[in-house]
């Protein structure tokens, strides 16, 4: 009797297993394709898109603001794999209230080749962009959701830009990429550039770049179509050269620019890190302020520290004047050492940078930029100080001390208290 209750119990046991598991592995499935729609929402989200069904919109052109234009609103995306997966357009309007003027750009690129994703691209862009600030052909796609430099930068060149590119992934830790474009240069300042006894207002360069991005710890996976990133990890290392040319669509100038930038980080336990930067450039030949380097400054002009509290930047100069410097070599160290937060409650864990920063710069031919007055960095520039962050919704504070070489005579003057703002999806 006992036997045959024993193999009915199992019978039961067995049948009933069996009935269960394809619900079971159903709604195990159901649940991991909704973490993954929901972890590849957060990573568009992170780099800048909110994912609409064709088309993602770039949150870049939301809502920004400058002294030159004061807000600037408008619109703009590009399309997604669900619109093609070889042809990609991508397009923004925005609006500046205090200039009235509308900025916009539009382009197109092709993939003609999916094992490497290569793509072919042209662009027609007319636009404002920083003078003396470097734009790395493999970095273009960084976001943020708040840009503190943006609020204090005055002075602008606008630009029409005819561009195209070829993007290429050597291997998925070797990007590169090579453009070609025209510009026509209108500086928003008074400012002279003059060469041979001649004085230029306005100008027009055409440029060849090329660029490399090599990632050498990065870890990716080889899926069916594609190969995909699965740890972002460091070093970084990025090198672009540029060479303009007078003799090319009535360009004024010849000139030639390479640009470096390495960045490495270390996490330890506990969430601290180290972290040090290093960017370096040179420009050799008859290049425009325009197209020159400055170092990063966040640092506003008024008179008091308070007047001058403002964000803190992410790897900026808090202590140096914006339009104070300016270079065609320079070289930048930055060192940031996060420490463990404090864990003053569940919620409550503020963290404590300690951050050091130093550049050195020079220039040759100083007297060919008239109608603007600056210096050089030829004595190196030193400032150090902290932050601590995350004290409230993402926001912190910052203390920054200028000294050195560059140290002004009144105290005041070499100190920068600001707020931060940090946040990670």
């Amino acid at each position: 009797m006992y036997k045959y209750c024993f193999t009915l119990l199992l019978f039961l046991f067995f049948f009933i297993s069996k009935a269960q598991t394809p619900v079971s592995t159903k709604e195990r499935v159901k649940t991991e394709k909704d973490t993954i729609k929901k972890k590849e929402f957060i990573n568009q989200i992170g780099n800048g898109y909110f994912p609409l069904k064709y088309f993602n919109i770039d949150l870049r052109y939301l809502v920004k603001f400058n002294q030159y234009e004061g807000f600037r609103t408008g619109l703009g995306g590009i399309t997604n794999k669900t619109f093609s997966k070889k042809l990609r357009l991508n397009t923004y309007v925005v609006y500046g209230f205090r200039d009235n003027t509308f900025k916009y750009s539009f382009g197109a690129g092709y993939k003609i080749a999916q094992k490497t994703n290569t793509w072919v691209n042209a662009s027609y862009t007319d636009d404002l962009q920083e003078t003396g600030s470097t734009q790395f052909l493999t970095d273009k796609r960084t976001f943020q959701f708040f840009e503190p430099r943006l609020l204090n930068i005055e002075l602008f060149y606008k630009h029409i830009t005819k561009t195209i590119s070829l993007e290429h992934e050597i291997t998925p830790k070797l990007i590169s990429e090579i453009e070609f474009a025209h510009s026509d240069i209108d500086p928003t300042f008074n400012y002279e550039f003059v060469i041979n006894n001649k004085a230029y207002h306005t100008f027009h360069i055409s440029t060849a770049k090329i660029a490399l991005r090599w990632s050498p710890s990065d870890i990716y996976e080889t899926l069916v179509d594609n190969v995909r990133l699965i740890k972002n990890a460091y070093p970084k290392f990025t090198l672009q050269y540029t060479k303009s040319f007078s003799d090319i669509f009535n360009s004024d100038f010849n000139f030639s620019k390479i640009d470096v930038k390495a960045i490495h980080k270390i996490d330890y336990r506990n969430n601290a890190s180290t972290q040090l930067l290093l960017t370096s450039g040179v420009a050799i030949g008859e290049t425009p302020l325009t197209h020159l380097y400055h170092a990063y400054p966040n640092n506003n002009t008024k008179e008091t520290i308070m007047q001058r509290f403002s964000v803190a930047g992410i790897n900026s100069f808090e202590t140096m004047f914006f339009n104070e410097f300016f270079s065609d070599k320079f070289v930048i160290l930055q060192f940031k050492q996060a420490l463990s937060p404090f864990k003053i409650s569940k919620k409550f864990k503020p963290q404590l940078v300690l951050i050091s920063r130093f550049a050195l710069g020079d220039m040759n031919h100083i007297e060919r930029h008239q109608s603007l007055s600056f210096s050089t960095l030829d004595k190196g520039y030193t400032e150090s100080g902290f932050e601590i962050n995350k004290l409230l919704f993402g926001f912190g504070l910052s203390f920054a001390y200028r000294y050195g070489a560059y140290h002004l005579p009144e105290i005041e003057d070499n100190i920068a208290f600001k707020f931060t703002f940090n946040i990670t999806l």
